[in-house]
């Protein structure tokens, strides 16, 4: 057996350390969801939020209906190594349909609610799907415009609100449910007891592919593997000594959503709170995860670790600071004391020097735990980063305040999850250590010792499907895959991304220049700036497009053009009375304007060479937002939809 396969019922040789525990033996899903059930058949898994309360299921009940739903599965004539494909906001019956489905022989697909008909159409077709389920009439409208080209299709579930047309094979969650009738427990056992842990179970879309192509092929071994490595190097309360809390907003199509939220709340024993319904009834135009109801939720339920977006940071931010400029003289001067002393306090924990100073307890009692009930994060222990790296001003202004976010590593096809930030291995702005018996090199270093990161370990997928090409493009014959992600490691195993292979930028000199790095530069040079992108492409030297810190409507996520009032308390620093972006843009002021320039010149003096040096820059007219297409759902930077959108603006850069 190889490391690798393309064929859909393939099995893989598994990377196993000749030191390997017991624990680490390898583990079917089944007999990981089995197991808690067994051990913990009365604990709360699943919370619910209804209009009349909270509906909750245990751990026996959540593994009975997960048979169920396989059973169902299987009435509707699911096939072995064919597809269910899950499409619709975070619910109980998106988890139950996708362990059902793997239960049952079959693949997991979490599909995005924002997916058109005809990426549905391509994504049933690529993965031999039998059965869609989706959430309500609007996604269903979909499967209904593609239903006739797709051939294995079986059945349709729609899971939430009633059904507003009868069809044939179209079923309400009820009935769905109901199919388990005509299915011994024999029959599924037999086909439980077929699965092994080197076969896949989950098809994933990787989140970097330009091409619906790109289907990531993970076994049932990558999924329980890394759930419980994950589990063994975080701080995570097990019954009966405590329960996890956890809130679930991030679309559970992303496998670093998925590992978090469904398995890693499955193997501690966590109860899984799942927004109302009406959260999830998105427009037409896509908004961050969470926007709306993510503030509220977390006030009402308390989560006890948080895993949070750059998006939901930034707001989080911007709602301290509108609230510390909003409070007296003596609160302002209180709360900088505190943040003073929390921020180098923490610093020195990240190097071990463990040892707070006795007014440390008082700055808690004053400043930090009021920030955290502000937050609805009182009962936090464990703050994470999923999406790009934070900037270092907001991973400050969060530590200075005894929140340490922990950022994390991995791609798609490393199962979400590679490197992680903890309470036990923290330095900022790494990305923490790597999983328990996963290795982590750097190829091809530079002088500065930046180079591919390639990484090797029982997380790393079983290949794309259908695509041995692409795979072999992964994987060498050592069962190393190259990410093409940038990056090095410092002496104590810490791994640091620094930016994409495909994201480098080739000058019409032919030298290659890394955009990250210089934006990120920007970035804490021009506190007011919060997107940078560094154009030049072909191009004989470097320009950027700079976006201003812009309030965001809290309900849909779009920017508005109003400052930020961090934003308007800077512009006040340096004497300008702008509150505006149309102030700053349409009356050209000229002190915002300086101190801009001021800031590219900081930039540049600090460039490695003379052509990594920002020669002109342009603020644009709004701020860039998921709904306008400049940023996908974890807030990662779409340059290639940013370059065709300012077209005309990176055009003027280069007409002289």
């Amino acid at each position: 057996q190889n490391y690798w396969t393309s064929e859909r019922h393939g099995q893989v040789q598994l990377r196993l350390e000749k030191n390997s525990l017991d624990y680490e033996a390898p583990l079917t899903v089944h007999d990981m969801v089995m197991d808690t059930a067994i051990k913990y058949a009365d604990y709360i898994a699943l919370g619910s939020k209804h209009r009349n309360g909270w509906h909750t299921l245990t751990y026996i009940e959540y593994y009975e209906q997960c048979r169920r739903a396989a059973k169902a599965f299987l009435k509707l004539g699911l096939e072995r190594f064919h597809s269910v494909g899950i499409m619709g906001f975070n619910s109980a019956e998106w988890a139950i349909a996708s362990i059902g489905a793997i239960m049952a022989g079959g693949f997991s697909v979490g599909i995005l609610s924002t997916t058109s008909p005809k990426a549905c159409q391509v994504i049933a077709e690529n993965t031999d799907m039998d059965i869609f389920v989706v959430d309500n009439d609007r996604q269903l409208q979909k499967v209904t415009q593609i239903q006739s080209y797709l051939k294995h299709l079986k059945g349709i579930v729609q899971y939430k609100d009633e059904l507003q047309v009868e069809q044939e094979n179209l079923y309400s969650w009820k009935e769905f449910l109901n199919l388990a009738g005509d299915i011994s427990d024999e029959k599924l056992d037999r086909v439980i007891d077929s699965q092994k842990p080197n076969q896949c179970c989950t098809l994933v879309y990787s989140m970097g592919s330009t091409s619906l192509s790109k289907i990531v092929m993970l076994s049932h071994d990558n999924i329980t593997w890394t759930t419980a490595a994950t589990v063994q190097s975080l701080c995570y309360k097990c019954p009966p000594e405590g329960q996890e809390v956890l809130v679930s907003y991030l679309p559970l199509s992303y496998i670093k959503a998925q590992i978090f939220d469904m398995w890693v709340a499955i193997l501690v024993a966590g109860t899984l709170y799942f927004a109302p319904p009406e959260a999830g009834r998105v427009g037409m135009i896509p908004r961050p995860p969470g926007a709306g109801f993510l503030m509220d939720m977390l006030q009402e339920v308390q989560p006890t670790t948080f895993y949070g977006t750059p998006w939901i940071w930034e707001r989080m931010l911007d709602n301290l600071k509108t609230s510390q400029l909003d409070s007296s003289t003596f609160r302002r001067k209180l709360d900088c004391w505190a943040m003073k002393l929390g921020l180098n306090t923490n610093k020195k924990r990240m190097f071990e020097q463990v040892h707070p100073p006795l007014c440390f307890r008082l700055a808690k009692m004053l400043t930090f735990n009021r920030a955290r009930k502000f937050l609805g994060l009182s009962h936090c222990e464990q703050f994470f980063n999923i999406g790009l790296g934070l900037p270092t001003a907001t991973l400050d202004f969060f530590l200075s305040l005894n929140i340490p976010i922990f950022e994390l590593y991995g791609l798609s096809e490393g199962t979400g999850i590679h490197t992680l930030s903890s309470h036990q291995a923290f330095r900022l702005p790494s990305c923490g250590k790597g999983l328990p018996n996963t290795h982590t090199k750097v190829k091809k270093e530079n002088e500065k010792c930046i180079g591919n990161i390639c990484i090797w370990g029982r997380n790393i997928f079983m290949g794309y499907l259908n695509d041995k090409e692409g795979t072999q493009k992964m994987m060498d014959c050592y069962g190393w895959m190259n990410t093409r992600d940038l990056g090095c490691l410092d002496v104590n195993g810490f791994l640091y991304v620094l930016g994409n292979v495909k994201d480098l930028i080739t000058l019409s000199s032919g030298e290659k220049i890394n955009p990250r790095p210089i934006e990120e530069r920007v970035k804490m040079h021009i506190p007011i700036v919060r997107h940078v992108m560094v154009v030049g492409q072909d191009a004989p030297y470097l320009c950027a497009l700079l976006t201003l810190k812009c309030q965001i409507n809290s309900e849909t996520g779009e920017p508005r053009t109003a400052l930020t009032s961090e934003a308007v308390a800077f512009c006040r620093k340096l004497k300008s009375q702008s509150t505006r972006l149309t102030d700053i843009l349409h009356k050209r002021d000229p002190v915002v304007m300086e101190f801009i320039s001021q800031g590219i010149k900081a930039v540049n003096a600090g460039a490695p060479s003379e052509s990594a040096r920002i020669i002109k820059w342009a603020i644009l007219d709004t701020d860039f937002s998921v709904g306008g297409g400049e940023l996908g759902i974890t807030e990662r930077l779409k340059r290639v939809a940013v370059a065709k959108m300012y077209q005309a603006e990176i055009n003027d850069f280069y007409e002289d």
